[in-house]
């Protein structure tokens, strides 16, 4: 019986893409908390220049 239970690879394909996504997630969460600060520079730079637009175009 623990053979047959050891040998069984019916659910190998399911574990290994549980793994893959949870390494891409692990990743991308690691990549956005080492540049958040740049991020968030981006944004407020973006915001700093359209809240200093000329409302009209035309002087």
């Amino acid at each position: 019986m623990w053979q047959a239970f050891w040998s069984d690879e019916s659910g190998q394909g399911l574990v290994e893409y549980a793994l893959i996504i949870a390494l891409v997630a692990v990743g991308l969460i690691a990549i956005l908390l080492v540049l958040r600060n740049g991020i968030g520079n981006v944004f407020n730079n973006a915001a700093t220049v359209l809240n200093n637009a000329p409302t009209n175009p035309y002087p």
